[in-house]
């Protein structure tokens, strides 16, 4: 499936259309099935869209749970066609976007109306323009006289002023042809101007919805003319090195360095990825940033401007921003069981790593905090992207970059009363080290 990025915007419209109408506003699981197969779709995954994925990613069921006496993706399915049904059945809706899931199916189709068929995708992105370019279309063609109406004499007053007196009876092949001409040209101006006005229309609507989309999160950090700092977790590897034979690259030799005198500090390739979706944010806007490992991270480097934090049990500086937060991270003595916590539950959600699951499966769940906040030690904005483990961190980092995911949130801080501080749990299903689709779990505005 081939989108334009406006197409995309416009489809992400029309699904919240879909979920603040009342088939959708009171089926959460409804809402978060759709939102996942459209968003799987307009990113180019839809081969991912089979009933155990979506048991797995939707739903939290184990990766080997039997399909067969647990149909909860195709009931869900089922009532999904039912309220699209519905939705589109009522008058008012003809014009939008039609969003489509076939019996048997879990990739949404989608269909634009006549209107936009005939204009091009971008007249679907704003439906209000629709009446205008038939009112144009409509003069022009009274023009040429392919629309008799009650318009007629507005056609006769611009024919006059284009031609100038009506001609003889038995005018000249050639001034015909003139007239002609001049009726076609206006008729190509009035469609230009038609097309030029839907097109900035699209345009405008797109770059609201990216530009709110992206400065709802990111606003706060780009505000401040101090370069923002990006402190990340670093591990030093000081036990030896890997290095490769350059007569055959595939094979390795470790070198032990027992005296500690060439160790290094590296960074987790998944880390790395975050890192880099962060600083591509950052460097589109002309943000000005430096990249610090926490290790050399003080007090005082966090009071020269906002700050992000990327990693969570390797970052000490995100274990202390977040301690006091509602979310925060904990663990058992002995670390192998590290969690996310919630201080105001009285029953824990079970948001955790067993490190021995982790080791015998290879497949589990991955937990993750993204939040935006006012430091009050230091009075500046700070930003933490952390997993319990580096999957977490990972789609941690893709959250924080889809647009789409990131209006999703600021429709919740705007439902919550427009607070300013947030703070979001993430899971993912992590197979084979892989993560997965991140998900929203709960959710605090403050």
């Amino acid at each position: 499936m081939n989108l334009s990025d406006l197409e995309k915007e416009a489809i992400r419209e029309q699904v919240g259309r879909l979920q603040a109408s009342a088939y959708f506003s009171q089926s959460q699981r409804s809402v978060a099935f759709l939102r996942f197969i459209i968003d799987h779709t307009l990113s180019g995954d839809a081969e991912k869209l089979k009933e155990r994925t979506l048991g797995i990613e939707i739903f939290g069921r184990s990766p080997d749970y039997d399909t067969a006496s647990d149909p909860v993706v195709r009931v869900t399915a089922s009532g999904i066609r039912k309220r699209l049904a519905q939705y589109y059945q009522e008058p008012g809706h003809k014009d939008e976007i039609c969003i489509s899931l076939h019996a048997g199916a879990y990739i949404p189709e989608f269909l634009w109306s006549m209107e936009s068929n005939n204009t091009g995708a971008q007249s679907a992105l704003d439906p209000s323009k629709a009446p205008l370019l038939a009112e144009i279309e409509s003069a022009a063609a009274s023009v040429t006289g392919e629309q008799t109406d009650d318009r007629h004499f507005e056609s006769s007053e611009l024919e006059a002023t284009l031609s100038g007196p009506p001609a003889e009876p038995k005018a000249p092949a050639k001034e015909i042809g003139n007239r002609a001409r001049h009726h076609f040209a206006l008729k190509l101006a009035l469609i230009g101007i038609a097309a030029g006005v839907l097109w900035a229309g699209a345009f405008l609507t797109w770059q609201t919805i990216h530009h709110s989309a992206f400065d709802f999160f990111w606003g706060p950090v780009l505000a401040s003319s101090d370069p923002v700092l990006l402190c990340v977790a670093d591990q030093v590897q000081d036990s030896g090195f890997a290095l490769r034979d350059p007569a055959d690259p595939a094979r390795q030799i470790w070198v032990s360095d027992s005296s500690k005198q060439n160790s290094i500090t590296t960074v987790a390739i998944d880390d790395l990825n975050a890192i880099v979706n962060v600083a591509s944010i950052l460097q589109s806007r002309g943000k000005k940033f430096k990249l610090q490992g926490e290790g050399v991270t003080n007090l005082a480097d966090l009071r020269t401007g906002q700050s992000i934090f990327v990693g969570a049990f390797d970052n000490a500086w995100t274990l202390r921003l977040t301690s006091s937060l509602r979310f925060h991270f904990s663990s058992d003595a002995a670390m192998k069981q590290l969690r996310i916590v919630d201080s105001t539950a009285q029953t824990q959600p079970n948001w955790e790593i067993d490190e021995s699951a982790q080791k015998a499966t290879g497949a589990f769940r991955d937990y993750a905090i993204v939040a935006r906040f006012a430091d009050v030690d230091t009075g500046k904005i700070a930003v933490i992207i952390a997993g319990i483990g580096r999957g977490g961190t990972l789609a941690a980092g893709q959250f924080l970059s889809d647009s789409g995911r990131l209006a999703q949130l600021e429709r919740a801080a705007q439902a919550a009363g427009g607070k300013r501080n947030m703070e979001v749990v993430l899971s993912t299903q992590i197979i084979d080290g892989q993560p997965g689709y991140p998900k929203i779990e709960a959710v605090y505005f403050w």
